[in-house]
């Protein structure tokens, strides 16, 4: 069994989730000691037992400790048999951190996977919308190969929740290795300026865009244009993601509205996290860069380039080295990833 120190490196649920993903596609067992004992709350959060759960369910696997608060389980997994799984999340946690560890096994599986999430959150606090799933990471992990996609029924923010999310994968025909450690040329940005429709009336939406633009406009010497969306939620909420489009790649900036905070703001600071990423001459988001590290871990040989070595990015590269015989290598901001 491996065991694995909650408290290492960036020391939060991430450990848990990446963890028990491997341990469900390797089919190695994990122990997990010290659960985020760095944290404020300690031990496993709502969104943290659910995602250990559905991993649970759709590898039967045979489980020790797994209850809110807990600070240490063991995850016994078993083959993969199910071709759909439902995942319900009681609060407003991240649909996306749950999905996070369930899409690992599920892009290698040999037979068609089909998840259906209700509940959660498709916009929180320190986790990626669902729009930056969609149109971010998605497109890096079908460069590579994988066949996958989602479908957004309705949305949810905090504190309601209330998502209802379809997601799907099919069986890939061969990995592709990824190269992308130069910077390309700046071609456009793009983004989606999102509210609910009880914020129509205070332009929420188009007051966050507007913004975005100002700043970018100022900025760079590219075309912009930022989409507006108003969508029905059980909770008040907003969001914007922006997009630079360079020939091989994406680079991403977001922000999350919330109460009190002026509208203006949320697009600026979209804005001012992408022009941060552009200003780096990286080819992935600091965010995506250690969501890449497992599946690139499974490929012959790939390279990305981040703005910043992170601690998120760390422990992702500890973990994966756990389950996978792969050297990751780290230049300056170059990250290179070879199967050993």
């Amino acid at each position: 069994m491996i065991t694995i120190q909650g408290d290492i490196h960036e020391g939060g649920g991430s450990i848990v989730r990446i963890a028990c993903a491997l341990s469900t596609l390797t089919k190695k067992p994990v122990r997990i000691t010290n659960i985020r004992e760095n944290r404020e709350k300690k031990g496993l959060m709502e969104q943290h037992y659910q995602g250990i759960k559905s991993l649970a369910k759709l590898c039967n696997a045979e489980t020790k400790g797994v209850e809110i608060g807990s600070r240490e389980i063991e995850f016994i997994p078993h083959d993969i048999t199910k071709k759909q799984l439902k995942v319900e999340i009681r609060t407003a946690g991240s649909t996306c951190l749950v999905l996070q560890s369930l899409m690992m096994p599920c892009l290698f599986l040999k037979h068609n996977m089909q998840v259906k999430i209700k509940g959660g959150a498709t916009f929180n606090e320190k986790a990626p919308n669902i729009f930056y799933f969609t149109d971010v990471l998605f497109p890096v992990l079908k460069k590579i190969g994988f066949n996958l996609d989602i479908g957004i029924i309705k949305h949810g923010f905090f504190p309601k929740g209330g998502a209802n999310l379809i997601f799907r994968s099919k069986p890939f025909a061969k990995l592709n290795n990824l190269y992308l450690d130069t910077q390309g040329v700046l071609n456009k940005v793009t983004g989606i300026s999102v509210a609910t429709i009880d914020l129509k009336k205070a332009k929420v939406a188009e007051r966050q865009a507007l913004s975005a633009e100002k700043v970018l406009g100022s900025n760079l010497d590219c075309p912009i244009s930022i989409g507006t969306q108003y969508i029905s939620s059980l909770s008040t909420g907003s969001g914007i993601l922006l997009k630079a489009h360079c020939p091989d790649y994406i680079l991403a900036g977001d922000a999350l509205g919330a109460k009190g905070k002026y509208s203006e703001k949320v697009g600026e600071e979209a804005a001012t996290n992408l022009l941060k990423q552009i200003l780096s001459k990286a080819t992935v988001d600091e965010y995506l860069a250690d969501q890449l590290i497992p599946y690139l871990a499974m490929t012959e040989e790939s390279i990305i380039k981040t703005p910043r070595i992170t601690e998120h990015l760390k422990t992702n590269i500890h973990i994966v080295k756990k389950f996978i015989d792969c050297n990751i290598t780290i230049k300056g901001k170059l990250i290179e990833i070879k199967k050993a």
